[in-house]
């Protein structure tokens, strides 16, 4: 822990926000006292407080979100596609990939993961790109990507891309326009029904030039996000496995990225904090640091196994990359997930880190390779389990939940999008209100199958648009996508 004045650091976080009015001078008290023990506390949103608002597609009153602010709705798991299959489950990680003008409108494109592992079956929802289709026709990975086309505050098209993969969780964009997917599968051997999994794939704007070639020296281990450093080409890569998650970096050979150029070799290493062997990292205070050094992984595509770090800690059934940077003095945190990266820093929260296990938030400064916590949840309603995460282009911070006991505050029971102000603290921005009936969706034309109450089910693949005017959003079950606008210009975000 360091000595120096802690909201500072977090400031840098938004560096030029101005600090919110709206914090009472108690609530201020708050927060210092909570300062210095060490975690984050919840302020009022400056934006308001959230209530249903109905979707402007179908009608329902399927988000909480402050006033003046709407939202449409797009495919819906079962939704037809554009090659007439049905658009599979599962919404996760995503990202607009390309921003361009056609004639007199601005087209979107955003790459949507469905994170689904093996099932029954021989469909891979129509993709262009196929991976594993199994050795046993009872047996395949139902996993992969699918394509939104979003012109002019209009959703106009989804279509598949890449199919056959496994849990695709989250992943990451790329300075070159493209999506990086991440199955979130640890390094075990290739099964009797079909190829190995745990790799990371490129995803293009256009899913024809899609291949499935999977990225093997990214590494095959729990993937769950990457951020790419547009000034190196370096791609940093967080790891999804309870106790086990090592932090990675891969230095690709071809430095100018282009489509397929990860796929042309480079080499994968492993974080390490300078001058220590094997420090747990996951119980951290906001404002802590470590100087992070960098140590090279020699088989990328080693199976799981067994681990004793230079400290003398084994490790059992780890990831085969995390084994050999443990061996060598690498660090560990709880669960790695969500990463985006802006104006030279990397954010990376750990799930099930910070002082009560349920969240912590490290900003790494890419310059000098020193990381930062900036957000340590002190209880369920600052912060619940964040998971994704993205930076809007005015520089604030949505972290998408995805608790297995989602919190029941002032507003209800449901998973919540939160933001993080300037001076570190947290507000709810919106939360998931999907409890819809039969003849609701019937009346809406979509598959009565996904009646239920899913309140609960998580947030994911928050991102912007380059402009910051619309915030696209999943709710993962069940499976919708979301362009929420409003104004922004009220609060960071």
């Amino acid at each position: 822990m360091n000595d120096h004045t802690p909201q500072p650091v977090r400031r840098s976080l938004l560096k030029g926000t101005a600090a919110l009015p709206f914090i009472s001078a108690l609530a201020a008290l708050h927060a210092r006292e909570a300062m210095a023990a060490g975690n984050t506390v919840r302020i009022a949103s400056p934006y308001g407080d959230i209530a249903p608002v109905n979707d402007l597609t179908t009608g329902l009153p399927l988000l909480k979100l402050p006033a003046g602010f709407s939202y449409k709705s797009f495919g819906w798991t079962g939704d037809l596609m554009t090659n007439g299959h049905a658009c599979p489950g599962a919404h996760d990680g995503m990202a607009v990939v390309r921003s361009r003008r056609v004639g007199r409108s601005t087209e979107l494109v955003l790459v949507r993961n469905h994170e689904l592992g093996g099932t029954t079956g021989s469909s891979f929802f129509g993709a262009p790109a196929v991976y594993d289709t199994g050795t046993s026709s009872s047996q395949y990975s139902a996993g992969g990507n699918t394509n939104v086309v979003f012109r002019d505050g209009e959703f106009v098209s989804v279509s598949a891309s890449l199919g056959g993969t496994r849990t695709n969780c989250a992943g990451g964009p790329t300075p070159w326009g493209t999506w990086l997917t991440c199955e979130e599968v640890g390094s075990d051997a290739a099964s009797t029904q079909g190829r190995k999994h745990g790799y990371v794939f490129e995803v293009a704007a256009d899913p024809a030039q899609t291949s499935a070639q999977p990225i093997v020296g990214m590494g095959r281990f729990a993937h769950e996000a990457v951020a790419v450093d547009p000034a190196t080409g370096i791609v940093y890569q967080s790891e999804d496995s309870s106790g086990k998650s090592g932090f990675y970096r891969y230095i690709p050979n071809v430095t100018q990225g282009a489509l397929g150029s990860l796929v042309q070799g480079g080499t994968l290493q492993m974080a390490k904090v300078v001058g220590q062997n094997n420090v747990n990292v996951a119980p951290a205070q906001l404002d802590q640091t470590y100087a992070l050094e960098w140590i090279t992984i020699a088989d990328p595509d080693q199976n799981r196994g067994n681990a004793t770090g230079l400290n003398g800690q084994v490790i059992t059934s780890a990831a085969g990359p995390f084994v050999q940077g443990w061996q060598q003095g690498g660090l560990r945190m709880n669960r790695g997930e969500g990463m985006w990266y802006h104006a030279g820093k990397i954010y990376l929260m750990d799930t099930s880190g910070g002082t009560v296990n349920l969240g912590a938030i490290w900003e790494l400064d890419l310059a000098t390779q020193v990381m930062t916590c900036i957000y340590s949840t002190s209880g369920a309603s600052v912060g619940n389990m964040g998971d994704n995460i993205t930076v809007s282009p005015r520089g604030g911070i949505v972290i998408c939940e995805d608790a297995s006991n989602a919190a029941n505050d002032e507003f209800g029971l449901g998973q919540r999008l939160m933001g993080l102000s300037p001076n570190g603290d947290t507000f709810i921005f919106a939360k998931n209100n999907v409890n819809l009936s039969a003849a609701q969706l019937t009346a809406a034309g979509k598959n009565t199958g996904l009646a239920g109450n899913h309140v609960t089910n998580e947030f994911a693949g928050a991102c912007f648009d380059p402009t910051g005017r619309y915030l696209f959003v999943n709710i993962q079950t069940p499976g919708i996508t979301f362009a929420i606008t409003g104004p922004w210009a009220n609060g960071t975000l």
